[in-house]
């Protein structure tokens, strides 16, 4: 590490340090000045944090989604408002919050990650989600957009924190086992333990399904664990194991006639699969102070992907970062006041190799290359209430990247580059009662281009692909968002409007489907714009009612070759809801997707998907005192629809006179109708 990067890498842990010999704040009174660690143990913490929060943020906790067969984030945040979640086949699923990583058509960008507040993105600011089971998750945080300074987020869609219990939070001994459909069994088995010097919990699951398509079966077995130690009253360190082996079959796209004729058929071509074995540790200390809390820690991730897709993918990488936090809360001169500080530096390398497909076989190889990257997010929050029930809020994070490919089969495709940039947030935050709140901001997003998108593709002669270095821009934009959220009476609700003038967006077209990988662009200037809103109606003491919403409206602005034209991939109108009729003890809930109309399938907006609506079906009974049965059926109609897209440019120009069943592969359908049941015992 160069002498500058140290030096940016510690700086903001040495201040944070510093204040720690300044004369702690008074404590203030009110849920306001509570201290809370930025990766809050309990619900109760969480919500707090997000009280604090001039944006839109939610807590989902276990018992949202407790009663479905929750294999993925997008059965966990199903009702989370703001998220765009979409199965692809199994547990590939598109996650996007404001329109982030709008084109990806695989694995995850825009968005940071964190697992018990710790970044769990690649140090190139990539992310994968397979390897977060919701099994495990006592509750999920998730920051929209510029909410995610407290997280050390400067991404356009913000963070999702993952926090799993402790000995402390789920003592005692569970177990589950779910099943149904497509050959699907998931099976967990947890303890908790705690006394006065220390707790610790542990869990491992297991995952096996053939899928809802041909040539998507899955395999996974997962180990989750983590051990707290009291050093002192005011103390504790807790070190965290997680291990994984994934082994995923992949269906692929379809093109539209089969994606709705045949939503059954899976592509065979290359025998593609995705298969994974991870090891990650980690530890966090806390300590608390006077005032506030001040945290810090370090962690380690080694991963080996065996990945063939249009070629064999086979990296393996290593991955390890640093991260401190302190956060204070009092008042000066009868002023309340609070200060969040921290610091996140990511370090990591790997070796990627790539080889001709045979059926899903190494052949000769076409790329051998070095890959490092550090990634560090230094942040800061100052808060001051200047009149009872309204806070003034100022912040920034300010990221530097480094990214670097080393190609040793193409020296001269071998690159480097740079980044630095600041992100701050401004906001206000007015409680008129402890029920009720309004808030606006303006916030800045920096999001670096990864390997990815850096290490694009390049057809050489005969057709063979070759990685290699493509310079790329950050993608930059300015968002401004006002909301509410609150209770009153028998409704809770949780409402964001929010608009991005984007520079440089970082979009993605699929330059042959299904053969050769996407290309990626700086878009000259677009705007993500769009409304937020879940809504809770408790109508009577055994009926409530959930329902989420989102309008998005995604578009260039005066590019030259597409104009204002629509962003694919994302439609515009969404709309989720579940009624649940009952108690505890025992209810039903009947559930329905809702897309008006379908999303633009390429730049051009020559070509959209229809809409459509699914019904869904929930039950839940508690058996005994300690055992619960749930239900979780879907798409009951057995309705055949377009899920997800892979972006192209333009429809109607690759595919003028050819007939459907031959036209591009960039479809996925909707789950099939599926019913899936399970156990669970708590003792």
């Amino acid at each position: 590490m160069s002498a500058p990067t140290a030096l940016r890498s510690v700086s903001l842990c040495a201040l944070a340090c510093s204040l720690m010999s300044v004369p702690a704040l008074a404590d203030e009174a009110g849920d306001q000045g509570r201290i809370v660690v930025t990766a809050a143990s309990t619900p109760e913490d969480a919500a707090a944090n997000i009280s604090r929060t001039a944006g839109g943020a939610d807590i989902v906790t276990a018992k949202d989604f407790e009663d479905k067969l929750a294999v993925s984030l997008r059965d966990a945040l199903a009702f989370s408002a703001g998220v765009y979640t979409q199965p692809r086949f199994g547990q590939e699923v598109r996650i996007s919050i404001r329109g982030s990583g709008l084109s990806r058509g695989f694995h995850m960008r825009g968005l940071t990650l964190l697992q018990d507040g710790i970044p769990i993105n690649m140090a190139d600011d990539n992310g994968d989600f397979q390897e977060l089971d919701p099994q495990v998750f006592q509750h999920l945080e998730v920051y929209r957009g510029g909410n995610a300074l407290r997280l050390g987020g400067s991404t356009l869609g913000g963070a999702i924190n993952a926090v799993t219990p402790t000995g402390r939070t789920a003592s005692g001994a569970e177990l589950r086992v779910d099943g149904g459909s497509f050959d699907t069994l998931r099976a967990k088995a947890a303890y908790g333990y705690a006394d006065d010097r220390g707790d610790a919990w542990v869990a491992i699951t297991a995952d096996r399904s053939d899928g809802d398509r041909a040539h998507g079966e899955r395999r996974a077995l997962r180990f989750n664990g983590n051990v707290g130690i009291k050093l002192s009253e005011r103390v504790e360190t807790r070190f965290y194991v997680s291990a994984q082996s994934i082994r995923q079959k992949l269906s692929g796209a379809l093109n539209e006639m089969d994606a709705l004729n045949d939503p059954a058929r899976g592509n065979f071509a290359g025998d593609q699969a995705r298969n994974i074995d991870s090891i990650r540790f980690q530890n966090r200390t806390t300590v608390q102070l006077d005032g506030g809390q001040f945290a810090f820690g370090a962690y380690f991730n080694a991963k080996a992907l065996d990945h063939p897709i249009y070629q064999v993918v086979d990296q393996k990488s290593e991955d390890r970062g640093l991260f401190a936090s302190l956060e204070l809360a009092g008042d000066i001169r009868g002023l309340p006041v609070g200060i969040t500080l921290g610091t996140q530096a990511r370090f990591g390398h790997g070796d990627f190799r790539q080889f001709v497909n045979i059926n899903g076989k190494a052949g000769v190889p076409t790329s051998i290359q070095k890959a490092r990257a550090r990634t560090i997010n230094s942040y800061a929050e100052a808060r001051i209430a200047p009149v009872r029930g309204l806070w003034l809020i100022a912040g920034g994070v300010y990221t530097h990247g480094e990214r670097r490919l080393d190609n040793r089969l193409a020296p001269a495709r071998s690159g480097e580059a740079k980044f630095d940039g600041f992100a701050p947030k401004f906001g206000l935050l007015f409680e008129p009662s402890q029920a009720m709140q309004f808030y606006a901001n303006y916030s800045r997003s920096v999001e670096l281009p990864g390997f990815i998108e850096l290490g694009q593709t390049a057809v050489g002669s005969g057709g063979l692909a070759l990685p290699g270095f493509t310079p790329l821009d950050a993608q930059r934009a300015w968002t401004a968002e006002i909301g509410t959220r609150g209770s009153l009476g028998p409704a809770r609700w949780d409402l964001s409007i929010y608009r991005a003038d984007l520079k440089g967006e970082l979009l993605q077209y699929n330059v042959q489907p299904g053969v050769i990988p996407a290309a990626t662009f700086n878009a000259g200037r677009t705007l993500h714009q769009g409304v937020e809103v879940a809504l809770e109606l408790k109508i009577s003491p055994w009926t409530a009612l959930r329902q989420v919403y989102q309008y998005s409206d995604f578009r260039f602005r005066g590019d030259a070759q597409f104009g204002n034209n629509c962003l694919p991939v994302v439609p515009r109108h969404f709309y989720r809801a579940e009624l649940r009729l009952g108690t505890d003890r025992a209810s039903v809930a009947p559930a329905v997707e809702w897309v008006p109309q379908g999303a633009w399938v390429d730049y051009a907006n020559s070509k959209r998907v229809d809409g459509y609506a699914t019904f869904n079906l929930g039950a839940q009974a508690q058996l005994t005192k300690a055992v619960s049965f749930f239900i979780d059926a879907r798409n009951l109609t057995g309705k055949r629809a377009i899920g997800d897209i892979g972006a192209l440019v333009n429809y109607k120009r690759d595919n003028p006179l050819t007939p459907a069943n031959e036209a591009s592969a960039a479809f996925y359908p909707i789950e099939r109708r599926a019913i899936y049941a399970g156990l669970r015992a708590r003792l």
